[in-house]
């Protein structure tokens, strides 16, 4: 299979193709002889393919926007990416028990988890959520006069600028996700439109590339490797 024998080439061209694309002679696998014309195949299909770039992406928005389909879809579109999970999974994960509202601490909580996400290494990187989500929901909550936004927001710009992208997928209209009767709509699109002026408008100057994103999951995730790759 063309697949499989492409695969294979990938996987050992810096040993046996170190040469390419002046490839002289036959190297023997344990598959068995290389063929010159499968070889000069993944040349052209190599060149053929956009340069994507390292990136660390944040893919952000309201909760049921579609956030996570995009996130795993992009994740199987670049599997050379990491992702990290939003703070709250993470959080929960670890033991920590939410209220069904949460509370401003708990929502303080996760900004702090999310911060400290930014910090991560790896040169390819999906955020499913960054800091800018959370001060999204701070900000909508009806306790909001107990966050002290002064007193984060350095760090919350700081973090920011360690991102390439912000993917942000706001509430469309008509809305593309049924909304279970146990949401609050009101509520979800209170944070969205809080969202739109923190990440679309650049509320408090966050030096980051943004790009909104609209349509069905395959043109989102069309939109963003369109964006990232060249």
């Amino acid at each position: 299979m063309l697949g499989d024998a492409l695969y294979m080439i990938i996987n050992f061209q810096l040993v046996y193709c170190s040469h390419l694309p002046s490839f002289h002679h036959s190297e023997v696998l344990q598959f068995g002889v290389i063929d010159i014309a499968l070889i000069q195949e993944y040349i052209r299909l190599k060149r053929s393919l956009p340069y994507i770039a390292n990136m660390r992406i944040a893919i952000s928005g309201t909760h049921f926007t579609g956030k996570s389909t995009l996130v795993e879809a992009l994740s199987e579109a670049l599997p050379q990416y990491t992702i990290i999970d939003e703070p709250y999974h993470i959080l929960q994960e670890e033991g920590y028990e939410f209220a069904e509202m949460p509370s401003i601490e708990d929502f303080e909580l996760q900004l702090e988890r999310s911060i400290e996400s930014m910090d991560e290494r790896a040169p390819n990187i999906i955020f499913d959520r960054c800091p800018a989500d959370i001060l999204g929901y701070l900000l909508s909550h009806t306790n909001v006069e107990a966050f002290d936004l002064a007193e984060w927001l350095p760090r919350i710009q700081t973090a920011i600028r360690k991102l390439d992208l912000l993917v942000f997928l706001p509430i469309e209209e008509p809305d593309r996700i049924v909304l279970p009767s146990s949401q609050d709509a009101a509520y979800r699109q209170r944070v969205d439109e809080k969202l739109k002026e923190i990440i679309l408008e650049n509320l408090f100057d966050f030096e980051v590339d943004v790009l909104e994103v609209t349509g069905s999951p395959k043109m989102r995730v069309e939109r963003v490797l369109g964006h990232i790759s060249y």
